[in-house]
């Protein structure tokens, strides 16, 4: 486990500590989820009024940061979330586009002066271009995507509606670790770690539909990554699962 102990400190820690760079990692999946159910359900205009709100509260949000710079790394954080939600999803089920997603974003932007959207640039490409810049972000969001997908899969009912979904969710993260060499094995952890526990606490999940796709993400992942490197994973992954299961068994989990 030598690789766990090199983590890097969090350069963003100072203006965005943890606990709300997780909070903003779930106020994204919940925005996405929102967007994407207007984006399904519309005849594929985007309900300006409502993407208005939306992006009225995510402002107000940011504005709570305590300068100029914690306001523009929040906002930095929102849209780099909603942009890798909406990334995964027209890989996962062959979209060309999120209507709703691109007019949202867009909105965000156009509230910013030129200063604030030249801080809101500088941070954007910090938290893309290093890898422990906003890390517990990334690993609560990275969670929240893989298990969307995985959740998309355990309601597929055939084979090839599975195999559909494993495919593009292994892709993305083996994409994860070659782009996140020092990290990415954190990332995978916690959401392989998080696949194993669904599965141990839900028993509508274990159908053998759900078993074999599970399976074949698994085995995608030992087969395509080295083996230290897988086994580094799933040695931290399985640490999270038995704590899961000790904290269930005493009541805490």
């Amino acid at each position: 486990m030598t690789t766990a102990a090199r983590i890097p400190a969090d350069q963003l820690a100072c203006l965005v500590n943890a606990e709300t760079q997780r909070l903003a990692a779930r106020m994204v999946q919940d925005v996405f989820a929102g967007t994407f159910r207007q984006a399904a359900s519309a005849d594929g205009a985007p309900d300006v009024a409502v993407l208005g709100e939306v992006a009225a509260h995510c402002f107000d949000w940011c504005r709570t940061g305590g300068s100029d710079e914690a306001r523009a790394l929040r906002l930095a954080l929102l849209i780099s979330g909603l942009d890798q939600w909406g990334l995964a999803y027209t890989q996962a089920f062959n979209l060309e586009a999120i209507h709703a997603l691109t007019a949202l974003i867009g909105g965000l932007r156009t509230r910013l002066d030129a200063r604030d959207d030249t801080l809101f640039q500088q941070y954007f490409a910090q938290i893309d271009d290093i890898e422990s810049a906003a890390v517990d972000f990334k690993v609560e969001l990275r969670r929240g995507i893989h298990l969307a997908l995985w959740h998309a899969m355990v309601a597929c009912e055939t084979v090839e509606q599975v195999q559909g979904i494993v495919q593009p969710l292994g892709n993305m993260m083996l994409a994860l670790d070659r782009r996140m060499p020092t990290l990415g094995w954190r990332l995978l952890a916690d959401a392989l770690a998080n696949i194993q526990i669904a599965l141990l606490s839900d028993i509508a999940l274990k159908s053998p539909l759900v078993q074999e796709g599970t399976q074949q993400l698994f085995a995608s992942l030992r087969h395509a990554l080295p083996a230290e490197r897988y086994q580094t994973i799933m040695a931290h992954a399985g640490q999270a699962v038995v704590a899961w299961q000790q904290a269930s068994r005493h009541g805490t989990a």
